[in-house]
């Protein structure tokens, strides 16, 4: 079964569609002809369907995770197959300013959404995306899927309770689920720019010196949005197995790189002489996180298709293009 047989036609709803990994997604799906449905709380004066080339939405639900009978609604009335849960509320220094918005969009969401799902028969598969920061700190690396659920701050507690949820929404109800667990995204269209990634390039780009809001020492795991992305589709194809259903699954390019490493890859890239700016401010932060991705090797047959080079040269030529455009308007 080829991946545009899989998805022609096919109903799909995807949470936090307007989102940086969900453009990404919306636009592969696009490519194979599925219907998307996509869930947007806010919109943006700089459409991500104008910033990623075919993420446009078939349809366009404007709610919040909060709201069951928005998701209930929806996702009855659009026969949905296929549900991509990416909505949450990503940021960690977010988060941790004001935890209560994240758990409510992170955790209550997740439930929601899942109940919703629960309540309509049409759904065959969802897909939900945890994180890494679910494991919280453990004394032995690379995380793998049996570790311990342990968040202790704010944004890393909202994904061990998105991560639990699911599980018990397959355990107890036999809802259709797999849950991912990835390590730090980075890719074209991510308009955050306190992201280590995106704000590097956009310093470099200005001529100014990077900023490392950390030490410089944190080590995590990073992979490209676009393999992100064909991981979540690859990942909801092999859901036709109901044996894997229940399962979680890590991801990531299994790098071990300190912050003050991709700074330096991209300057590097860059062709840029310029020196980070270490201000070591950041607080609640895991100091040393990486996955190990060999159970998506051997049970999905996938590993990861771009390497960091590969995918930061894309990515700093997305936001070159990016930035001459909106100095030309």
């Amino acid at each position: 079964m080829t991946q545009n047989t899989f998805w022609q036609n096919r109903n799909v709803f995807v949470t936090g569609a307007s989102g940086f990994l969900g453009s990404w997604v919306t636009s592969e799906l696009n490519k194979r002809g599925a219907n998307v449905v996509g869930l947007v709380r806010d919109v943006s004066k700089t459409g991500k369907d104008s910033l990623i080339p075919g993420a446009g939405l078939n349809f366009t639900v404007f709610g919040a995770l909060e709201d069951l009978p928005l998701l209930t609604r929806a996702i009855n009335e659009y026969e949905i197959d296929t549900v991509l849960h990416l909505g949450a509320q990503p940021i960690v220094g977010i988060a941790n300013r004001n935890p209560v918005s994240t758990f409510e969009a992170n955790i209550r969401g997740s439930w929601n959404l899942l109940e919703a799902c629960r309540q309509v028969s049409t759904v065959k598969r969802i897909v939900v995306a945890s994180s890494d920061k679910a494991y919280g700190e453990q004394p032995k690396l690379p995380y793998d899927e049996g570790m311990p659920l342990q968040g202790m701050h704010p944004y890393d507690v909202s994904k061990s309770c998105t991560d639990l949820i699911s599980q018990t929404y397959h355990n107890t109800y036999g809802t259709p689920v797999c849950i991912t667990r990835c390590g730090n995204f980075f890719g074209g269209g991510d308009l955050n720019f306190s992201r280590i990634v995106p704000g590097t390039i956009r310093s470099v780009a200005e001529g100014k010196r990077p900023v490392i809001r950390s030490d410089g020492t944190l080590i995590r795991d990073y992979v490209y949005v676009r393999d992100v992305a064909l991981f979540y589709l690859h990942l909801a194809e092999a859901m036709e197995n109901k044996d894997i259903h229940g399962h979680a699954f890590n991801y990531s390019t299994e790098s071990q790189l300190t912050v003050l490493d991709i700074t330096r890859l991209i300057l590097k890239l860059m062709k840029s002489d310029l020196q980070p700016e270490v201000l070591n401010e950041a607080k609640g932060e895991i100091p040393h996180q990486y996955l190990s991705s060999a159970k998506a090797r051997e049970m999905l047959r996938w590993s990861s298709h771009i390497t960091i080079e590969e995918g930061l040269k894309e990515t700093i030529d997305w936001y070159l293009n990016y930035f001459r455009g909106t100095q030309a308007a």
